[in-house]
C-alpha cells in the first residue's frame, strides 16, 4: 500500500505507519487544499521526510481549482516548491489536478526532464487531457471513480486509450467507494481491499484479462516508485 501524505502532519504519520508495516510505503507532500499552510517549516519537514526509506514520492501535491480551499497563488507556490524538492532529491511526484489542466501542465512541464517519474493521481479529466499527459511520459491513476454510473462514464470511454505501461490502478481510500460493489458495504468507507474490484472493472472496460493487467500495473508501480513486492 502507498500511504498518501496530504499535509505535514499526515505525511509524518504516513511515514511512521509505513515504517511499522511490511509492504507499505508513503508519500510526503502538501495537497492543494492545504497549500495555504505551506511555509519554510513545512518545506523543511517534507524535505526531511523524503530522506526516509519508506518515502518513495513527493506529494500529494498539485492544483485544485474546483474546491479552491487555498488560493490559486498559494497552490501554485506550494506545487512549484514541491516539484523543486522532488527534482533535487530525484524522487517521483504523486500529483493532484482538478479543473486546472492547463495551468497544472504549464507549471509541471519545465520540471519533467528533472523528475524520475510523474503520476496524475485519480485522473478525472478528458481524453484530450489524458493524451497530453501520456505524450509527456506521465502515468495515469484510475480509481473507483470509474465505477460511478453517474460521474464515471466519460472516464470509462477513455480507458482503452491509456497505454497499459502508463496506467495505475488506485482506490483513493477512504474516499471514492466503487458504487457498483455487490453487496454494498454497510460503511461508505473505501478500503485497499477493494482494489481487485476496481482492477477487474477497468480490465473489463479495456477488453483485457485482469491477471494480465495486474502484472502490468504492478510492474508500473515497481518502476515508478522503486519498490519491491
Amino acid at each position: 500500500m502507498l500511504l498518501t501524505g496530504t499535509n505535514q502532519h499526515e505525511s509524518e504519520q504516513a511515514q511512521l505507519m509505513a515504517q511499522r508495516l511490511t509492504h507499505c510505503w508513503s508519500t510526503a507532500g502538501v495537497h492543494p487544499h492545504d497549500a495555504s499552510h505551506w511555509d519554510q517549516d513545512a518545506a523543511a519537514a517534507i524535505y526531511a521526510l523524503a530522506a526516509q526509506p519508506e518515502v518513495v514520492a513527493i506529494g500529494e501535491c498539485g492544483l485544485d481549482f474546483n474546491r479552491n480551499y487555498s488560493t490559486a497563488q498559494d497552490q501554485e507556490a506550494a506545487f512549484t516548491a514541491q516539484l523543486a524538492i522532488a527534482a533535487e532529491l530525484s524522487l517521483p511526484v504523486f500529483l493532484h489536478c482538478r479543473d486546472a489542466h492547463s495551468r497544472f501542465m504549464a507549471l509541471l512541464e519545465p520540471w519533467l526532464d528533472k523528475l524520475p517519474g510523474v503520476v496524475v493521481h485519480c485522473f478525472t479529466g478528458t481524453q484530450e487531457q489524458m493524451q497530453y499527459c501520456v505524450d509527456r511520459g506521465l502515468y495515469i491513476g484510475i480509481t473507483g471513480w470509474v465505477c460511478d454510473e453517474r460521474r464515471g462514464l466519460e472516464l470509462r470511454e477513455l480507458l482503452p486509450h491509456i497505454p497499459a505501461q502508463r496506467l495505475m490502478i488506485e482506490t483513493d481510500a477512504p474516499w471514492l467507494l466503487p458504487r457498483d460493489l455487490t453487496p454494498k458495504p454497510a460503511s461508505r468507507r473505501n478500503e485497499p481491499a477493494f482494489l481487485p474490484h476496481i482492477l477487474a472493472r477497468v480490465a473489463h472496460w479495456r477488453g483485457e484479462e485482469s491477471a494480465w493487467l495486474e502484472r502490468i500495473t504492478d510492474d508500473n508501480v515497481r518502476s515508478l516508485f522503486g519498490v519491491q513486492f
